[in-house]
């Protein structure tokens, strides 16, 4: 069942503690075929798995719900996508394969179907791995959205995407090697600024303190250490017409989108929800995409008590 969320929840107690920490432990597990998949944990080594896709251009540095996973008992295993922070590249690769990456590491690891969080460009990712049954429940928030799906070239958001966005993502569906070529010119510096001019002031206020926007940049440099072409074709997956089977999601979902966010979804995930079988969409006031730091507990809390042991 389909429906939404509002209310201020508990946010609020957010801006008493730190929205960020370092990571407690890092490694990287070894894939088949010979590649690696970096990682990086925060909370109790035994505590209940919880895998994060994390957002555009960043590494498994940048985690969230610091003191949070402590006080849940929740043991946060950020991931890097291949060619991004300490996972090996894999050119051409596509959201089947990362779940398979990601099923190859639970099954490492004795995470058994861990739960899972996907943040901004890293929601399809985390959609993807739910598609294939990898993984249990599953927080989207500020999930990136199929922008190439053609109900966003007609009313009533023929108007809610740029016409340079427009352009990309055209590129991305018909040509997607040069659609590549495009995003691989970003830089960290670049991603940083476009990621401050598309914010409201509430977002701002997060990315701009002093430790998170110490943590965020760390975790951006993280993620070119390799180059761009991570991030390019992360990209170009998230911008081009996803071949990820919604429908065939079983396990129960929740979208999380602030009320000052249609920078992710020009709907706010109200149609992406619609094609997730009985997930819930959460719309929360007062933040826009910086909702994942200030609301972790929020998230946490709903997801926990779906998650078997």
């Amino acid at each position: 069942m389909n429906g939404t969320m509002n209310g201020t929840m508990n946010g609020a107690s957010s801006a008493s503690r730190p929205l960020v920490a370092p990571p407690r432990r890092t490694g990287a597990t070894p894939l088949p075929g010979g590649r690696e998949l970096g990682w990086a944990e925060w909370g109790p080594e035994d505590g209940v798995p919880v895998l994060f896709s994390p957002g555009a251009a960043t590494s498994r540095s940048l985690g969230f719900g610091a003191g949070v996973v402590d006080a849940l008992g929740v043991r946060l295993i950020a991931l890097d996508r291949p060619g991004l922070g300490a996972s090996t590249p894999q050119p051409d690769r596509t959201f089947d394969d990362f779940a398979a990456d990601v099923a190859a590491l639970a099954a490492y690891r004795g995470l058994g179907r861990p739960a899972m969080v996907g943040n901004s460009q890293g929601a399809p990712f985390a959609l993807a791995c739910a598609a294939h049954g990898v993984t249990g429940p599953l927080a989207v928030v500020s999930g990136a959205d199929e922008v190439a799906d053609p109900r966003f070239a007609e009313p009533p958001f023929e108007e809610a995407l740029p016409a340079e966005l427009r352009g990309l993502i055209a590129l991305s569906v018909s040509e997607p090697g040069a659609a590549q070529a495009r995003f691989a010119r970003l830089t960290p510096q670049a991603m940083w600024d476009m990621v401050l001019a598309g914010s409201p002031a509430c977002d701002r206020a997060v990315y701009e303190s002093p430790d998170f926007a110490a943590a965020y940049r760390h975790a951006m440099d993280e993620a070119f250490a390799q180059g761009p072409d991570g991030y390019a074709r992360d990209t170009a997956l998230a911008m081009g017409r996803w071949d990820i089977d919604l429908a065939a999601v079983a396990t129960p979902v929740g979208f999380w989108y602030g009320e000052e966010d249609f920078s992710h979804s020009p709907d706010q995930g109200a149609g992406l929800a619609a094609r997730v079988p009985g997930a819930v969409r959460h719309v929360v006031p007062g933040i826009g995409g910086a909702l994942l730091w200030t609301h972790a507990a929020d998230v946490l809390r709903v997801l926990l008590p779906r998650t078997a042991p």
